[in-house]
C-alpha cells in the first residue's frame, strides 16, 4: 500500500494505492492522526487505485470520520470501485460516509 498525503486549500489530499492490509491500515492511522493533532479537520481520501481494503482499513476510516465530525471538520472518500466499492456497499458505509 502507498499512501500520499498533500495539502490544498486547507484540505488533506490522500492518495492510496495498493491494497490495505492490517499493517498499511495502521500507517494510514498515524499519518491521518497526525494531521487532525495538527489541526487539520478536512479530508479527501482518494481510492480509484485501492483493488483491496479490509476490516482494519475500514475500521481506520471510520475512526477519523468521527474525529473529524468532532471538530467540525469532513471527510470524503472518492473513486472507489470493484471489490472496493461493493464492501463499502454491503457494509452500508455508503450512507455514513460522503462518497464521491
Amino acid at each position: 500500500m502507498r499512501i500520499n498525503t498533500s495539502i490544498i486549500n486547507n484540505q488533506v489530499i490522500v492518495d492510496l494505492s495498493g491494497s490495505m492490509y492490517v499493517e498499511g491500515a495502521e500507517i494510514l492511522r498515524e499519518k491521518l492522526i497526525k494531521h487532525v493533532e495538527s489541526g487539520e479537520k478536512h479530508f479527501l481520501i482518494k481510492m480509484d487505485k485501492v483493488d483491496y481494503i479490509d476490516s482494519s482499513g475500514l475500521g481506520v476510516l471510520v475512526s477519523i470520520h468521527k474525529r473529524t465530525r468532532q471538530c467540525n471538520g469532513s471527510l470524503v472518500i472518492s473513486g472507489t470501485t470493484g471489490f472496493v466499492k461493493e464492501l463499502f456497499e454491503l457494509t452500508r458505509l455508503d450512507k455514513v460516509f460522503d462518497m464521491q
